[in-house]
């Protein structure tokens, strides 16, 4: 792929599209908080649609709430009634098909980048269930109300991809989510490079072999139908990124869809909210603790940064060019670093696309 065309398929990305079912009639269908309480969803369809509202991800038109009959204008806004995760159902008119769309994002109060899986075309014309596989970044300074939302995802499991270090400066605040983590010493990390890790294509090329542990956990969960699960970072952007990429990747999502996923962490981190303030007076023997403090108190790190190189190629590159130079594939990949084989794809497949 041509650095012009990763460029423009990254700035193409910036905006929430979902594409339905290829036997659905509305299309490029997608839902925006406009409000906090109010809901806006967007389509195009040949024929009028109904537009249903629910509370549950598998929930059908018998138990949704109608909004809005025959709607003819692709655009519809309207209270969510105090529900805490909203799905919307697009029913044509004609032929009864039906288009479930949720937000692509969770707004919390004090959270950053807590997004859903949901909703991307996959293998076989299929989409990705929605309300199963979240992404985040680091969950320390979730207020009650987050927590209340966070609770109504009714996750399962939640796997924590951050070093030791790090779990211990910002633990999570999540409870009664059964929990996994894989330890890891990020100040090791940083000595087998010989500096501060700066982040790049190179720094990813790291992550197929750093973050195979974790994949492997996430896989088998995923394979145990053990979800709704979260996973996440500090950032929800570089090592979940990766992440997320390899669990798109074995549905069958298109690596153009990928990185435009890839980059709406530069829209949506919140860096303030994703570790509480670091004292140094406290922390002054800890090397990591004193780098996170030197980023709180730098004005770049204060806003997210385009995760890219100076010529425009995504930092995820760099990890696909790991896992096709060493395995020839990410399904290769898959397969001998997280047990993940052409059987267990088919059945992902199954149980995650609708």
């Amino acid at each position: 792929m041509s650095m012009k065309k990763t460029a423009a398929l990254l700035l193409s990305g910036m905006t929430l599209v979902i594409a339905g079912s290829a036997f659905a009639r509305a299309d490029n269908a997608a839902a925006e908080r406009v409000a906090a309480d109010r809901l806006l969803v967007t389509w195009q369809a040949k024929d009028p649609v109904d537009v249903y509202l629910s509370d549950r991800m598998d929930g059908d038109i018998a138990s949704a709430k109608l909004i809005s009959a025959k709607d003819d204008n692709g655009r519809a806004e309207f209270m969510t009634d105090g529900i805490a995760r909203p799905y919307v159902l697009l029913r044509d008119s004609r032929d009864r098909s039906v288009v479930r769309v949720a937000e692509r994002v969770l707004h919390l109060e004090q959270g950053s980048n807590f997004r859903d899986l949901g909703g991307y075309g996959a293998a076989d014309g299929k989409t990705i269930r929605w309300g199963m596989i979240y992404r985040a970044g680091g969950s320390a300074m979730l207020t009650a109300a987050d927590l209340a939302q966070v609770q109504s995802l009714g996750l399962r499991n939640l796997v924590d991809l951050r070093s030791d270090e790090e779990r211990v400066l910002a633990p999570t605040k999540i409870d009664g989510v059964p929990y996994s983590a894989v330890g890891y010493s990020m100040s090791a990390l940083a000595a087998g490079m010989g500096k501060t890790p700066q982040n790049g294509a190179n720094l990813y090329r790291n992550f197929p072999a750093m973050l195979a542990p974790q994949l492997r956990i996430i896989f088998g969960m995923l394979k145990r139908q053990e979800g709704p699960l979260e996973y996440n970072c500090s950032a929800g952007q570089d090592r979940t990124g990766f992440v997320t990429a390899m669990i798109l990747s074995s549905l069958g999502v298109p690596r153009e869809t990928i990185l435009r996923d890839y980059a709406l962490s530069t829209r949506y981190r919140q860096p303030k909210y994703e570790m509480p303030r670091i004292d140094t007076t406290v922390y002054a023997n800890n090397p990591v603790a004193m780098m996170f403090a030197r980023f709180q108190d730098d004005p770049k790190a204060a806003m997210p940064q385009p995760l890219q190189e100076a010529d425009g190629r995504p930092f995820l590159t760099g990890a696909f060019e790991e896992i096709d130079a060493k395995y020839g594939s990410v399904d290769a990949y898959l397969e001998k670093e997280a047990g993940v084989s052409k059987v267990d794809i088919a059945a992902l497949r199954r149980t995650y696309l609708e």
